[in-house]
């Protein structure tokens, strides 16, 4: 009978983590009452299975390299710490600005908040994005370009041809992965490209990742981390990670 019980705990706890992208031994403890003990050894049994990563305090969702998830399935992924990351990002637009947003669930949740700033002109290369900006007060630039329905973004040489007529003071960049020792990765090679871009073309670069993304790597890679002048992610971020990006002089936003 307790093998069964494991076995159903287990397979919640997975769900649990493929829907949300991580969760926390505490939570689980909390939720299952059960003992932090043997929430750590669901985890490190579901680890061995390859079927989560284990982290500090709990776990995280696993992801193949190249897997590009739907934009849908995607939001639904730590949807409370990506609304934060968007609106403390947004805090630190001013008014007259150029911006860069790049595709993305979380940079979505920056064009969300873009309200009080003046004069503002945003480029980006997603639908979703420019469909959050249409009002009287934000000049959108959309970059032209083939469109990829499963991050509703626009790729290819007509929209690299574009962004290079532009420079920026900002640049909002999302990422599937990050990892201060080896850079920034995104799923798809002409998204990479263009956010190589976008980076050029950008006085500052900002990324807005929440913190599953962290010690992670995709199959397609942006640029390394010296490229990258503010990170604003959650207060779950490992701390290793967090002292490396210090270190080199990143400055580390925490919401």
């Amino acid at each position: 009978m307790s093998e069964i019980l494991t076995i159903d705990r287990r397979v919640k706890i997975l769900d649990l983590v493929n829907s949300h992208g991580q969760v926390s031994v505490i939570e689980l403890s909390k939720k299952f009452n059960v003992s932090e003990v043997t929430i750590r050894n669901d985890l490190s049994h579901l680890e061995k299975k390859g079927l989560l990563i284990k982290s500090r305090g709990g776990g995280l969702k696993t992801q193949r390299v190249g897997i590009d998830q739907q934009l849908n399935e995607k939001a639904r992924i730590n949807s409370k710490d990506k609304q934060a990351i968007g609106k403390k990002a947004a805090e630190i637009i001013n008014d007259n600005d150029t911006i860069i947003i790049d595709s993305g669930t979380t940079t979505v949740e920056v064009a969300k908040n873009l309200g009080r700033i003046n004069n503002l002109t945003v480029i980006t290369n997603a639908l979703n994005i420019a469909s959050q900006l249409i009002r009287d007060e934000i000049k959108v630039i959309l970059l032209g370009g083939i469109l990829r329905s499963t991050s509703l973004s626009l790729i290819g040489s007509i929209c690299e041809n574009s962004i290079k007529n532009f420079y920026c003071d900002k640049c909002f960049i999302g990422v599937d992965g990050i990892d201060s020792q080896s850079g920034i990765f995104t799923p798809n090679p002409e998204e990479a490209h263009l956010n190589k871009l976008m980076i050029e073309a950008s006085k500052e670069v900002i990324i807005v990742t929440d913190s599953s993304k962290f010690k992670r790597k995709s199959f397609a890679f942006i640029a390394p981390i010296s490229k990258v002048n503010m990170i604003i992610t959650d207060s779950k971020i490992p701390e290793d990670e967090l002292k490396n990006l210090q270190s080199m002089g990143i400055k580390v936003i925490l919401v």
